[in-house]
């Protein structure tokens, strides 16, 4: 009987989760998960296990947890398993050439793209800011530059237009873990496609977020602000300053109107929402969320402070 694929999973965050379920739905043997370090979270900072690890714990899987890949320790490690096949989901650790040659079916990645499009950290939110209408999941045989390697499959998913950066992300990582687990099926069968190289053109970056950017530029489209509002649900979440106070902006939609004022300023507020002129339209403020507060209808804003529709309409955004 030949001996089962050794498979080790390294991933971190709650994209990883449905893939490394995946392969434990496979019929290879998931021998070790490598995963970052745990991190202080919380208002008291206390060290927390990723999702990853926390699913490994779960499964009881072996876990490994090195500050880097590149010391000869953790390089060592991981050869101490034997993998056959290294799979990377949002690890967040660079993989240098000597991990990448280490596992002799070789190291796939799950990318939340359809590459060349989006290389890098953050390709679902910066599909959404970009108004893209599709997105998907790339599964890409690893190499040395960023995710530039040839892809083995992939599968398209519609971007809809209520999708936030978390219910995209949900999806996605649903489908990854569906694509991941369609080309472990397929290697076990050795029906496994031929790798197709990226294509030189249409070749995207997506930079990791800054919170800088969660800043509303009132000179900026109200189709690109209302998109930024989506794209940076839940984090980094986009910020404005109403009636002098600062305020996350968590729900927003463009109105099919012009304004005549300078952007920034506020043209309306009532139960509906409030209406803020930008460079190109109109955008209608919805939910907002102040500093130590919950989340909430503007509606409920506007009804706890008898004097904020004055103070709104009186004083630019």
């Amino acid at each position: 009987m030949a001996e089962r694929l050794r498979l080790v999973f390294a991933g971190t965050p709650e994209f990883a989760v449905p893939s490394l379920r995946a392969c434990l739905a496979e019929a290879v043997d998931v021998v070790a998960v490598f995963t970052q370090p745990d991190r202080p979270a919380g208002r008291g900072r206390r060290l927390g296990a990723s999702p990853v690890k926390q699913a490994a714990l779960a499964a009881g899987i072996a876990i490994e947890q090195p500050q880097s890949l590149r010391t000869i320790q953790a390089r060592a490690r991981l050869a101490a398993y034997r993998p056959d096949l290294l799979v990377v989901v949002a690890y967040g650790l660079i993989l240098p050439k000597s991990v990448l040659a280490m596992p002799r079916r070789g190291c796939w990645n799950v990318h939340a793209s359809l590459l060349p499009r989006w290389r890098g950290a953050a390709p679902i939110q910066r599909a959404i800011l970009a108004g893209d209408r599709e997105t998907g999941v790339a599964l890409m045989c690893m190499q040395a530059g960023l995710d530039t390697g040839p892809v083995l499959l992939e599968k398209r998913m519609p971007i809809q237009a209520l999708d936030t950066g978390g219910s995209l992300h949900d999806r996605l990582a649903a489908l990854g873990a569906e694509v991941l687990g369609e080309g472990l099926r397929l290697l076990l069968a050795d029906r496994l496609p031929a790798a197709v190289a990226q294509a030189d053109e249409g070749v995207m970056y997506a930079h990791k977020l800054d919170k800088r950017e969660a800043v509303l530029d009132w000179t900026e489209t109200a189709s690109a602000l209302e998109r930024k509002v989506r794209a940076f649900d839940p984090w980094p979440v986009a910020e404005t300053v109403l009636a002098g106070e600062r305020v996350r902006v968590w729900s927003a939609q463009v109105l099919p109107v012009e304004a005549r004022v300078e952007p920034g300023r506020v043209i309306g507020a009532g139960i509906a929402g409030i209406d803020v002129a930008t460079g190109e339209g109109v955008l209608r403020i919805t939910e907002v969320q102040r500093d130590g507060g919950r989340r909430m209808a503007v509606r409920d804003w506007l009804n706890a402070r008898a004097d904020l529709v004055a103070l709104l309409t009186g004083a630019a955004a």
